[in-house]
């Protein structure tokens, strides 16, 4: 199937060096270099969401914090990360706007849903940033709420050398089973890990559908854009 808008849900770890922590420019300049590719090739309008796991994880390093204040942290490190990749991809000319869900003027414009979509259909890649705005939501989840606000046609599950849904953990079990498409809810029922249930079930309840993909396989991006078959497709 091709598609015309996307959404690209990216894991914070992707920016960082090999021990997971912090941003490293040369990691951040290929994850850049991969999306641009696969943009450029394909035409299609993309939006990007990116964790901050290398920067801050509330449950683990807010740890006898209060929870929200630990939430609002995280969510102000998520645009740390999306103002590097903007600068990545600038670098490599392709135009990007970065849009915050809490409000700070200096760096980044506010989100709003159709100055969001303008940018699109000029072709920019937007990268929303700082969730939902709410704390107890995941990165997750504001992919699957952006993704439907914006009209996006699939939300693109980036995984880091896992290409697709198992039906147990294949970096721990090596005859894991590779399943090539299952449903929403099976997926929760299932107790598989692909985005925490808040998340999938938004996607499910307004019929989006997903694929999760590595992203660090050469051309998977740029072949799942075009149509081609690439990871596990979920879909009610």
């Amino acid at each position: 199937m091709t598609y015309k808008r996307v959404l690209l849900k990216l894991s914070g770890e992707f920016l960082s060096s090999e021990n997971g922590f912090g941003i490293a420019p040369d990691a951040t300049k290929a994850l850049a270099q991969e999306v641009k590719a696969a943009k450029d090739s394909s035409g299609v309008e993309m939006c990007i969401v990116v964790g901050a796991g290398n920067l801050w994880r509330g449950a683990r390093n807010g740890a006898g914090m209060d929870a929200a204040t630990a939430d609002y942290m995280g969510m102000i490190a998520t645009v740390m990360n999306a103002l590097a990749l903007q600068d990545a991809l600038e670098q490599l000319g392709q135009p990007t706007r970065v849009q915050t869900a809490i409000a700070m003027a200096s760096v980044a414009e506010p989100y709003i849903r159709r100055r969001a979509m303008r940018h699109l259909e000029k072709g920019r890649i937007v990268i929303f940033a700082a969730g939902t705005g709410n704390p107890f939501f995941t990165t997750d989840t504001t992919a699957s709420l952006r993704a439907l606000e914006v009209e996006a046609e699939v939300v693109l599950m980036a995984k880091n050398k896992v290409d697709g849904v198992y039906d147990s953990d294949p970096r721990t079990n090596p005859d894991a089973k590779k399943i090539e498409s299952i449903s929403h809810m099976e997926v929760v029922s299932r107790g598989l890990q692909v985005m925490d249930a808040t998340a999938l079930t938004l996607c499910a309840d307004k019929n989006m559908p997903l694929v999760v993909f590595d992203i660090y396989e050469p051309d998977n991006l740029m072949r799942l854009l075009k149509g081609e078959k690439v990871g596990t497709y979920i879909s009610s």
